[in-house]
């Protein structure tokens, strides 16, 4: 059996479909397993071993270039090798119209089908067209976890229950491949950096919770100017707190991968963080718990909720327990 798997963004979508390769290669060990996603993840992707080919698609750097003969034929060239295959089954867990033209594109054998979702989540960029693509539309519950989204709308298909933990095929970290901008000592790093200012948490309670760590140190990872620069005003109040280099997603990834403890608002990292299943503290400021908690593990601990930031003493006395149990 040949699977095509379609996400192609953004990086927690991407890491929350991951568990869809284990439970289709348990259920079918004989299959292979492709996907295609935004070039920029495929190093996510490719983390998982499970995965035989990546077809990365490059939607974000083309729209920049569409009338340019190069951009052109690197698109043509993406469809050429999306088609070499003949799949008996593609999945588009997305639901957007760019997903279901790929899949639209895709070849499936005499028989195959192309599945997909019937109805978006609340809250999600769902749109309904991408389903005249379909041969299956699934139907799920509006307030369906990210997680079990893409489980669920494959298990619908292949007629198998989804009964167990999800897996998601991410290696388990490697101290000796420790990475030189980590500290040789445990420590602590705060995801505190998100594109929308309502899913933050208050800089005064990153610091209160920095002291409260000490002297473990603390790492601030950024991603944008405005986030380095918070990055700087609340290492100025943590002791031990190091601003770190602008990182390469991978190292990001590795930074969350060899974390004795992480703390994080609702983002792709901390979602990382929890998918290797390090401590980790989720922290929901503005956005539902019930979409992208981190169920899975009892190292795992969610707080907040939609319009409901925790408090400082929640966040620390989650802390202090996790690090306790290790």
């Amino acid at each position: 059996m040949k699977i095509l798997l379609v996400r192609v963004s953004s990086l927690g979508d991407v890491l929350h479909n991951l568990p869809m390769v284990a439970d289709l290669l348990r259920r079918h060990p004989g299959a292979t397993v492709d996907w295609v996603v935004e070039e920029g993840y495929v190093s996510l992707v490719r983390l998982n071993p499970h995965v035989r080919k990546i077809i990365p698609w490059a939607l974000r750097r083309w729209r920049k270039s569409l009338g340019k003969a190069e951009t052109r034929a690197e698109i043509r060239g993406f469809f050429r090798t999306l088609r070499e295959e003949e799949y008996d089954y593609v999945f588009d867990t997305q639901g957007l119209l760019k997903t279901g033209i790929i899949m639209g594109a895709a070849r499936v054998r005499k028989g195959g089908k192309k599945v997909g979702l019937a109805n978006g989540s609340e809250g999600s960029g769902y749109e309904g067209i991408s389903r005249i693509f379909h041969t299956d539309s699934i139907p799920l519950s509006p307030r369906t976890h990210a997680v079990a989204r893409g489980r669920l709308v494959a298990g619908a298909a292949l007629d198998y229950p989804v009964d167990t933990a999800p897996d998601f095929g991410l290696p388990a970290p490697d101290p000796s491949a420790r990475a030189a901008f980590l500290p040789r000592e445990d420590y602590a790093v705060f995801f505190h950096g998100t594109a929308r200012a309502a899913k933050k948490w208050a800089h005064a309670n990153w610091i209160a919770l920095g002291n409260a760590l000490a002297p473990m140190p603390v790492l601030l990872p950024w991603g944008s100017e405005a986030e380095r620069l918070d990055a700087e005003t609340l290492a100025a109040g943590i002791p031990n707190a190091r601003v770190l280099p602008r990182l390469s997603m991978m190292d990001a990834v590795t930074l969350a991968q060899h974390a004795r403890l992480a703390v994080g608002v609702d983002t792709g990292l901390t979602h990382i963080a929890a998918a290797f299943v390090r401590p980790t503290i989720e922290i929901y400021c503005d956005s539902p718990k019930w979409k992208t908690e981190g169920n899975w593990s009892e190292r795992i601990v969610n707080l907040g909720e939609l319009g409901t930031p925790p408090s400082v003493d929640e966040v620390v006395a989650a802390a202090r327990r996790l690090l306790e149990g290790q």
